[in-house]
């Protein structure tokens, strides 16, 4: 109600002084003064109710208000749920007693949300990003929060936000989400990795035993784990099982691997097994594509582990023994034929290798670039950065004039690409790694040639992928890979092509002592008969007496702990190459099996890390996003101090021999 009644109502008041004046007008001067004292009193009436009615009003509302403020103060205080109110800061204003259980008492006193509950997601809910953040942890239980802001009048030139969080108890409902996805059904893949060539080299009597014991030790596995097990060919086997069974296994890192390594039937070679896990999926059909992408994955880099994936990311485990050299070379000529035919196809060809490119990049696609021209097809290398360690060998190439135009810039490959254009990866798998992304972009066929393990953020929808954990480097692969694509080798590679080659292989094996098996020896061989000179190679990699001083003042700062070497290089200190020669260097220490030098590169921690086997520094660095092989790996840390990154190291190293005990 309001006091504006008589205006609101004037076309009324207006039509009655109308008809009492007519009245007046027309000589009815008795009826005209009845009329009008009769209306002055109803309208005295009117103002006075309407008077005590609004008074009435205002104080229903004032009692009302007041008895608001009673009940939400009781309500805030006497709520069933937990409730806190904080300034946008975060800082506590007031909580109830509700609030109060989840915590000890001194938890909350002068303390500031953010701190207490330790969630990112807090700050989007105090900053207005968020009004329902679900299923926080506190103090082993779940809480769903609502937020409700309140801005509040400090002076007249400010304003306050408070926010009422309300903590709503969800935890039957998490567990009961726990409890069905630990029977959700999981699909597991199976294989036996190389499991003929394990035959091939077991006593002839022994063999069905060794066959017999293996299959014998996977159904065990499957039945430990209440699982349904279909055997599909001879080294493989399909598992169904709950998710419940792989949490267990993956809390004992699948100790079947350890199971399966331990046969011993007379067998040369260990028996190792990949396996791949599909979980999360909406359907099984997904879970299975899900477990036949993971095992794909756990083959193609070196076998040996469990990879699990699901919608969102990688897991993985074991991984820590050996590849063992693979004696066929059956794959080596498949792929080599493929090849040809993709090169035949193609209008042009672009060959591209990893960010700081290292001779075995460069060696292999000075192999490659023969095999191209040789088909009569135009082959560039992608090459925008010479690094310290490839100065020489690029200066020799150049100095030739049959390599002229060999080398292009990024705008260069612009200027030439087209849509039937091919792209051949060396050296390198991962699409972070490669030395310039966007090429990636522009080419619709790529080929992958690679000696690493297979990473996680590979180069997808790869017509062609030649990955071999197993080699010592890529130009070994390409050197087994030339016999097969192009006729008279020796009058089509010049000796030159071949020391570059070799030198990958040379540099790669650290001299021949790392990683080299028989085919190793034998694609040597094979570029000494082309030209290839061993001394000439040696020559390619001279190093100043500067370079030999700095390499000695990191190896001085080593500290040794478990048998594993860890230095950090000085600030001055900023050469990936050396960084890797000293790692290499730190193994020539007598108790050292793995070595890791760190150094700060502009806003980046690089970490160069080496190993006689024993110890699986690619797996080491994977954990801080870096790769590589077994022996020999490395990662880039952004933006974080080198005593922030060796520490992380540490924390790795440290979980990495935890696990292995």
């Amino acid at each position: 109600m309001d006091n504006n009644y008589f205006f609101r109502n004037k076309v009324y008041i207006v039509i009655m002084l109308l008809t009492i004046s007519l009245f007046f007008i027309l000589g009815h001067l008795q009826v005209g003064s009845i009329i009008l004292v009769s209306y002055m009193i109803f309208i005295l009436y009117k103002y006075r109710t309407f008077t005590i009615k609004s008074h009435e009003w205002e104080k229903f509302i004032e009692d009302f208000s007041s008895k608001m403020d009673i009940y939400s103060k009781n309500l805030l205080i006497k709520s069933p749920f937990p409730l806190v109110i904080v300034e946008n800061t975060g800082d506590i204003l007031w909580y109830n007693k509700r609030f109060l259980s989840i915590f000890e008492k001194g938890e909350i006193i002068g303390r500031n949300l953010k701190d207490i509950l330790n969630d990112n997601n807090i700050d989007k809910i105090l900053n207005g990003e968020k009004e329902l953040f679900k299923y926080l942890a506190i103090k082993n239980k779940y809480y769903n929060i609502y937020a409700n802001a309140n801005e509040n009048s400090v002076n007249s030139m400010k304003t306050n936000t408070s926010i009422i969080l309300y903590f709503y108890d969800v935890t039957h409902e998490v567990e009961l989400m726990k409890e069905m996805k630990k029977h959700n059904h999981t699909i597991m893949l199976i294989e036996v990795d190389n499991l003929d060539e394990v035959l091939k080299a077991t006593e002839e009597d022994k063999v069905v035993l060794l066959s017999a014991e293996i299959e014998r030790t996977i159904k065990n596995y499957a039945q430990s784990l209440s699982a349904m097990i279909i055997k599909y060919s001879s080294s493989k086997y399909v598992v169904i099982t709950y998710y419940k069974n792989i949490q267990e296994e993956m809390n004992k890192n699948f100790d079947i691997l350890d199971d399966i390594r331990e046969i011993n039937y007379g067998n040369k070679l260990t028996v190792t097994l990949s396996i791949g896990v599909g979980i999360g999926g909406d359907t099984p059909l997904q879970n299975y594509e899900f477990a036949t992408s993971a095992k794909d994955l756990a083959l193609s880099r070196g076998g040996d582990q469990v990879v699990i994936k699901n919608k969102d990311n990688l897991q993985f485990y074991g991984g820590k023994t050996k590849e063992f050299e693979k004696r066929t070379k059956v794959r080596a000529r498949v792929i080599a034929h493929a090849l040809v035919n993709l090169i035949n196809e193609s209008s042009n060809v672009f060959i591209m290798g990893h960010i700081n490119p290292d001779i075995d990049a460069i060696g292999a696609a000075i192999g490659i670039k023969n095999v191209v021209k040789t088909l009569g097809k135009k082959g560039r290398i992608i090459l925008e950065e010479v690094n310290s360690g490839i100065e020489n060998p690029i200066n020799r190439i150049k100095k030739n004039n049959l390599y002229s135009n060999t080398f292009i810039s990024m705008e260069e490959f612009m200027n030439s690409y087209d849509s039937n254009s091919l792209l051949i990866l060396v050296d390198v798998n991962s699409k972070e790694y490669v030395q310039n992304k966007k090429v990636l972009d522009y080419v619709n066929k790529v080929v992958i040639i690679d000696h690493h393990r297979k990473s996680t953020e590979a180069v997808e929808g790869a017509i062609l992928s030649y990955i071999e954990p197993y080699a010592s480097s890529t130009c070994e692969l390409v050197t087994e890979m030339l016999q097969y694509m192009i006729e008279s080798p020796k009058k089509n590679i010049t000796p030159l092509e071949a020391e570059m080659m070799l030198a990958g292989i040379y540099v790669d094996t650290k001299n021949f002592y790392f990683k080299t098996g028989v085919r190793t020896f034998e694609a040597a061989a094979y570029l000494r008969q082309l030209g290839a000179d061993i001394i000439d190679v040696k020559k390619m990699f001279a190093g100043h007496l500067e370079t030999y001083i700095k390499k000695a003042e990191v190896m001085s700062l080593a500290e040794v702990k478990d048998d594993i070497a860890i230095t950090l290089c000085p600030p001055d200190i900023r050469d990936n190459i050396l960084v890797a020669q000293v790692a290499d260097e730190l193994l020539n220490i007598t108790g050292v099996q793995a070595s890791f030098v760190l150094a700060k590169i502009n806003d980046d921690v690089v970490i160069s890390a080496r190993s006689f086997g024993d110890i699986n520094v690619q797996v080491i660095l994977e954990s801080l996003g870096g790769g590589g092989h077994m022996t020999m790996a490395g990662a880039k840390l952004q933006n974080i101090s080198i005593d922030e990154a060796k520490s992380k190291l540490q924390g790795v190293i440290y979980k990495y021999l935890g696990e292995g005990e």
